[in-house]
């Protein structure tokens, strides 16, 4: 495999996890933070950091659009749930202050 190929192979497998993403909206951030170490939030801040490091210096909202497939606002208020007591003591046990 040549560096392109790989670029684009990375590329395809990154449109793929969007795609999944999108299609599993009931998945909700907290939960995907507790099981994975990461969520939508973190891949959109990954998503700008590498744009800007190849100078395609984007903001953190158009990064979030990318991610999400809409404005972060809107996605919040129409799909992100309450954090269930549960959710949060999960998440508190991972991240011990």
């Amino acid at each position: 495999m040549n560096p392109e190929q790989q670029t684009q192979i990375e590329a395809a497998a990154f449109r793929r996890l969007l795609a999944h993403l999108d299609d599993r909206k009931d998945v909700q951030n907290i939960e995907l933070m507790i099981l994975a170490g990461f969520c939508r939030n973190c891949l959109s801040k990954w998503y700008k950091t590498a744009a800007d490091e190849l100078g395609a210096n984007i903001d953190l909202e158009d990064a979030r659009h990318a991610v999400y497939g809409m404005s972060y606002s809107q996605w919040k208020a129409n799909h992100q749930a309450q954090a269930t007591p549960e959710q949060l003591a999960a998440m508190a046990a991972q991240n011990p202050s």
